[in-house]
């Protein structure tokens, strides 16, 4: 299960100034994301599951490096994240290929394909996997230091995500003490003058939507 925090910026310039605030925290490298979703079918399967090809690198032609995901079950409550996440590496040219043509992931040697076709009977010729499409995540990664107190040792995740109906920034923690984590994001976020509210839905909601959420 992976818990989170997400807290919504409302626009670029909120997230420069956060950005900007952070900078002494040593940003690592922000690598782009392109997000292949295919949801599993079987009742309401595409409202609780979907499955990922996520390329990173700068060059939508040669990412460095590709992950498999399934996300389901998420429930998001008041700027908690909650969702089961299963990950596994991809070779990245295996990756460009399903992308390209999202049935050839029905063929691959997965425990994450296996459990797809085993719970929502998908990946097979009766059934192939099909893509929705995707959109493209920027993220700075930022870890919090002795001098911010309370909120030392935090990894921030500060998102800038394109999708072709707009762009949307977000603030996100992973963290096992959630109340603890958002009380301390809140707090740095007004220190810091920006702007902010609880996200109410995720990025994946946001694409299949069609429209920015809140």
């Amino acid at each position: 299960m992976e818990v989170e925090i997400k807290l919504r910026l409302p626009d670029a310039a909120a997230h420069r100034r956060l950005s900007t605030y952070l900078l002494p925290a040593s940003a690592a490298p922000t690598p782009s994301v392109i997000s292949s979703s295919t949801p599993p079918r079987g009742p309401s399967a595409a409202a609780t599951a979907a499955l990922r090809v996520r390329l990173y690198g700068p060059d939508d032609l040669a990412p460095t490096r590709a992950v498999l995901a399934l996300k389901r079950r998420p429930r998001l409550v008041a700027g908690v994240s909650r969702v089961e996440e299963i990950e596994e590496p991809l070779d990245p040219a295996l990756a460009l290929a399903c992308a390209d043509d999202p049935a050839r992931l029905g063929g691959v040697d997965s425990p994450i394909v296996r459990l797809v076709a085993d719970e929502y009977g998908v990946g097979g010729d009766a059934a192939p996997f099909v893509c929705l499409g995707g959109f493209r995540n920027t993220r700075a990664v930022y870890e919090l230091g002795e001098e911010d107190g309370e909120g030392a040792g935090l990894v921030l995740e500060l998102d800038e995500t394109r999708f072709d109906f707009g762009t949307s920034y977000e603030l996100e923690c992973e963290t096992a003490e959630p109340d603890r984590v958002k009380a301390v994001l809140e707090r740095l976020l007004t220190v810091a003058g920006v702007p902010y509210e609880y996200s109410r839905s995720n990025k994946f909601g946001c694409f299949m939507a069609g429209k920015l959420l809140p």
